[in-house]
Parts: structure tokens; C-alpha cells; sequence
């Protein structure tokens, strides 16, 4: 068996078979498990990752590239406390509109359901779900039934918690309109109108930027692999699919891809 190696700041291996990928080890966990731990995070925890999380939707989108899959499970945090957006499977290029139906049921914006052709106005809809389950423990269009889920959002009618900012409901409420051309983020001044609501007045953007403002929450690692903050799963069994005696014809030309 040969391994290729291709140097750079993280790494990629390859075999005959298999492709691997190399990628940095986030100690802090997902964002998902300290949210139901706590049961909801105060206000200006959730600020916090939300501010982290416009400045990175503000990057990708300067790019054109359109996230799509926003959510907890895909937010991690460092040993710092700062966030690191992670699965990017469903992101994509888009200039203009895109029609695929992708994404978790309780964050899809209402033309994607629709299939009235989205772009990078879902993710701002999708921090709009965000701000308000980190703060209210639960997203706003939740129920057993996906279907259901669509018909809430279709509706578009959110019942907020009573302990709610109200700067922060406002704010949810421009992110959470139905018309994505008056959706806040999605007008003309993009992230930047996102940026000057006054819910987050207190941040200073451009220390956020290069990472001189400590994380209101820095998880506890106890040594280098520290897995303590993850939840543990059980581990799938590995399907190798290649029939036995099977053998590629197209390996040699591939060898060194």
C-alpha cells in the first residue's frame, strides 16, 4: 500500500482506496450540546456566537458562497471560546438563485420550501431561527411532525418568550420576514445592516474580527484530545462496498490523484 502525503497546514492522505482528510480538533464541542445543558444561554452569551456567526456569513456571501445548514450541531467552539462553522456539504456557490431543497426542517427559509428559488438570504433567515433557540432554549417553528414545521414557518407566526430582549425580538423579526427582499441582511448593505441593529450595539466588530475579545465562555479542556465535551455516540460498523475479488481498471490512472 502507498500513502501520498500533501503538505500544508492540515493534511490530506490518500491510499488505493480512500481519501483523508486532516482537519483541526475543536476541544470546546458543538454548540448543540452546551445549549441543552444549560437549557437556553443568556443574552450575552448568545450575542456573542451570533456576532462571530454574522462576521463568517458576511465572508462567505463577500464570496458568494451560500451556507445552508446554519443550526447547533454545526457550530463548534475552540478552547477559546469562539465559534468554528463547521459541515459545509450543503454550502454552494450561487450568483444568483438556486432551487435545491436542502437543509434541517426547523431552519429552512420560506422559498426554499416554496421552491421559489433562494440564495444568500436563507442564511440570515437561518441566524434568525438561531438567535432566538439560543435564547429561548427551542426554535421558533418547532413540532414532531416536518410537515407541520413548514406550515409554521409558511405562517410565519412566532410566539416569543416574555424574558426576551426586546432588542433581540426585534431583531429576530427583521431576520424572520417572509419577503426576502426586505429581510434584514438581504438589502443593500448586506451583513452591514445586520451589523448596526442596535441589539448588537455593545460589540466591537472589528476587535471580534481579529479575535481580541475573550469568549464569555471557555470551555474546560483538560488535556490535548479532551473529548469530554462531546456527546458520545455509538460508533456505526464500517461498510466497505467493493464486491470481493473486485478490481478497478481505472486504478493505475488514478494512483496519484
Amino acid at each position: 500500500m502507498t500513502l501520498t502525503i500533501h503538505p500544508s497546514r492540515y493534511q490530506s492522505f490518500q491510499d488505493e482506496k480512500k481519501i483523508y482528510l486532516l482537519f483541526e480538533y475543536v476541544a470546546g464541542g458543538e454548540v448543540f450540546t452546551h445549549l441543552r445543558r444549560s437549557g437556553k444561554f443568556n443574552d450575552n452569551l448568545a450575542k456573542f456566537y451570533a456576532a462571530e456567526i454574522v462576521l463568517a456569513l458576511e465572508h462567505m456571501h463577500r464570496h458568494n458562497i451560500v451556507y445552508r445548514d446554519l443550526k447547533p450541531e454545526n457550530l463548534l467552539i475552540d478552547h477559546q471560546g469562539h465559534i468554528k462553522i463547521t459541515d459545509f456539504g450543503f454550502a454552494k456557490r450561487v450568483i444568483d438563485r438556486t432551487f435545491t431543497l436542502c437543509g434541517t426542517p426547523e431552519y429552512l427559509a420560506p422559498e426554499i420550501i416554496q421552491s421559489t428559488g433562494h440564495g444568500k438570504a436563507v442564511d440570515w433567515w437561518a441566524l434568525g431561527i438561531l438567535i432566538f433557540e439560543m435564547l429561548a432554549g427551542y426554535p421558533p417553528f418547532y413540532d414532531d411532525d416536518t410537515f407541520k414545521i413548514y406550515e409554521k414557518i409558511l405562517k410565519g407566526r412566532i410566539n416569543f418568550p416574555t424574558f426576551f430582549d426586546l432588542d433581540a425580538k426585534d431583531l429576530i423579526k427583521r431576520l424572520l420576514t417572509a419577503d426576502r427582499t426586505r429581510r434584514l441582511g438581504a438589502l443593500k448593505d448586506g451583513a452591514q445592516d445586520v451589523k448596526n441593529h442596535k441589539w448588537f450595539s455593545s460589540i466591537n466588530w472589528e476587535n471580534l474580527y481579529n479575535r481580541t475579545v475573550p469568549g464569555p465562555f471557555v470551555p474546560q479542556v483538560q488535556f490535548q484530545g479532551d473529548s469530554s465535551n462531546f456527546e458520545m455516540y455509538e460508533e456505526e460498523p464500517m461498510c466497505d462496498f467493493t464486491p470481493p475479488g473486485f478490481v478497478d481498471p481505472y486504478a493505475q490512472l488514478f494512483k496519484d490523484f
